[in-house]
C-alpha cells in the first residue's frame, strides 16, 4: 500500500522528536542524576521506538527519510523559551512531555498502517509515564 506523503512525514518527525527528547532525558538521567536504571531504560525505549520502524514490513527508515522535507517545513523554527530560572530538571520535564506526545502521535498513525506496530508504541508511551514517575519521585 502506498501511504501520503504528509503521513509518513508526521511520522519521521515524531519519530525523530521521541528519539531526540529521549536522548536528553537520558543524558540527564546519567550525568546529573547519575541513575544507571532510569539511563538505560530511557535508551532501552530510545531504541525500541526505532526497532518498531525497523520491523514494519510495510514501511522503512529509508522511506520516511524519503519524505523528510525540511526545507518546505514552514514551522521548523518555532521555538519556546525556558524562563530564566531554568533548571535541569525543567528541561527533563519538557523533554520527556515532547516525547510522550510523540510516541502518542506515533500510536496514532500507525494504526492506519499496523496495528501491531501501534501496539508497541503505546506500551513505550505507557513505559515512559512508569520512567518518568520514578525519575521524579527519586530526583527531580
Amino acid at each position: 500500500m502506498v501511504y501520503p506523503n504528509k503521513l509518513l512525514q508526521i511520522i519521521d518527525a515524531n519519530l525523530n522528536r521521541t528519539r531526540e527528547g529521549l536522548r536528553v532525558c537520558e543524558d540527564i538521567a546519567r550525568f546529573s542524576l547519575q541513575n544507571k536504571g532510569a539511563t538505560k531504560s530511557l535508551k532501552t525505549i530510545r531504541h525500541g521506538a526505532t526497532n518498531l520502524v525497523i520491523r514494519s514490513k510495510k514501511i522503512s527508515l529509508a522511506k520516511l527519510l524519503s519524505e523528510r522535507d525540511t526545507a518546505g517545513d514552514k514551522t521548523k523554527f518555532i521555538d519556546f523559551t525556558l524562563r530564566s530560572s531554568a533548571n535541569i530538571s525543567d528541561i527533563f520535564m519538557s523533554n520527556i512531555e515532547r516525547v510522550k506526545e510523540s510516541l502518542r502521535v506515533l500510536e496514532e498513525c500507525f494504526k492506519i498502517i499496523d496495528e501491531k506496530i501501534s501496539r508497541g508504541y503505546r506500551k513505550l508511551r505507557f513505559d515512559t509515564y512508569d520512567i518518568e514517575k520514578n525519575i521524579v519521585k527519586k530526583a527531580l
